[in-house]
């Protein structure tokens, strides 16, 4: 799972100022740890990437502020991520004009964007999204890859 620039990440090797230092794409962090046989290390980025935006506020319409937060999920096939939205998606929101949830499926991920003008609803909203996506990893694992067509 990958929350946009949500805190994960980053540390002593990451380099924020765009050259190409350890932990950068292509710097030396990537090739230490490809010798070590490891994963290489995350950075954060250093703007929001866009359209997805991130968890901090922006300003909204009515003077009041407006939380986005995007989670991508990757699936190993498209049919997964289709499954798990299916799954997903049919959960309104129960507080349907504080907070706004809107999920596709881009390939074999599935992306999560929230708005909301209430930061503690919207945490509410992701930490029982989330719950929910567990349960639907699980059930997908428990009972293996979909049988094709």
């Amino acid at each position: 799972m990958q929350a946009a620039d949500a805190g994960a990440g980053g540390g002593a090797e990451g380099a924020d100022d765009g050259s190409d230092g350890p932990g950068s794409p292509g710097g030396a962090g990537e090739a230490t740890a490809a010798v070590l046989g490891r994963a290489p290390p995350v950075t954060r980025p250093r703007h929001a990437p866009r359209p997805g935006g991130d968890a901090a506020a922006t300003a909204g319409r009515t003077g009041g502020r407006t939380y986005v937060f995007a989670l991508c999920v990757p699936f190993p096939s498209a049919v997964e991520a289709e499954i798990a939205c299916g799954s997903l998606a049919p959960d309104a929101e129960p507080h349907g004009g504080v907070v706004e949830k809107q999920l596709t499926v881009r390939g074999s991920v599935l992306a999560v964007r929230w708005r909301a003008t209430n930061p503690r609803l919207l945490r509410i909203s992701i930490i029982s999204f989330l719950d929910q996506l567990s349960l639907v990893m699980r059930t997908m694992q428990r009972f293996g890859p979909p049988a094709t067509r």
